[in-house]
């Protein structure tokens, strides 16, 4: 049966543009023959046999990975809720095609149970105070079950922790009585060393009975300055005594 020429031309193009395939520089090839794992290949030009090998494109790039808000109750039974975002790549294509179905979705689950689980072990306050410690913490458990996928969590960051209403204003409350215990105590650390100093220099008046007398010339000096008012000063026996004897 005579076959034209020009179909003969079109299978050969058709066999020629699927033979030659082009991967940019952070792109790779996971080559397999009649089912079975030959080798990576890329970047740049590659030759594939149509009909008996195929290939499945990995990118190598980080990729930046948002985690859904998720409910978390800390281990002081407060509910909160938490996002984050991941940073990974893949860093072995063989193990990322091989091992796991879909990588990227493996990941996202992986990382709102870790996220859970690791936050449900500490109290608010280490959330909210301890948040670098959390983030590795949380990274370190992804990279541990994520390197046989061929995967490395390069990152992760916890972005916000919101609370409710009733929380907010528990907080509030709780840090205006914190500051207000801060005020009466700095408050009762003045007057102690106040009294300190007083009975210091009360001591020390004591052993020279003349300072009191120029003492209280000083503070009548003082007094005088203030003219809108009327102020009646007792004057002391002891001050009137010098006079007396004279």
């Amino acid at each position: 049966m005579f076959i034209p020429y020009s179909i003969i031309g079109i299978i050969v193009l058709f066999l020629l543009f699927g033979l030659f395939h082009v991967l940019r520089e952070y792109e790779r090839a996971v080559v397999f023959t009649l089912g079975r794992f030959w080798k990576v290949k890329g970047p740049g030009l590659i030759i594939i046999v149509p009909f008996i090998q195929q290939f499945v494109r990995v990118q190598l790039r980080t990729i930046v990975m948002d985690i859904p808000p998720q409910d978390v109750i800390s281990r002081d039974n407060v509910s909160v809720r938490v996002n984050a975002v991941v940073y990974f790549r893949v860093i072995d294509a063989e193990r990322a095609v091989i091992q796991i179905e879909d990588y990227y979705a493996a990941v996202n689950q992986l990382a709102q149970t870790t996220l859970r689980s690791v936050l449900g072990q500490h109290e608010l306050d280490q959330m909210l105070a301890e948040r670098n410690k959390l983030n590795s913490d949380i990274q370190k458990i992804l990279d541990e079950h994520t390197d046989a996928w061929g995967i490395k969590i390069a990152m992760v960051e916890i972005k916000q922790i919101d609370l409710n209403e009733t929380m907010i204003r528990a907080i509030a409350q709780q840090a205006e009585a914190e500051r207000g215990r801060r005020a009466k105590v700095i408050h009762a650390d003045g007057e102690l060393q106040a009294s300190e100093k007083l009975a210091e220099a009360a001591r020390i008046l004591s052993t020279q009975p003349q300072s009191m007398q120029l003492r209280y010339l000083q503070t009548l000096s003082s007094i005088s300055e203030e003219k809108n008012s009327t102020i009646i000063f007792p004057i002391p026996i002891d001050f009137l005594s010098t006079f007396i004897k004279k």
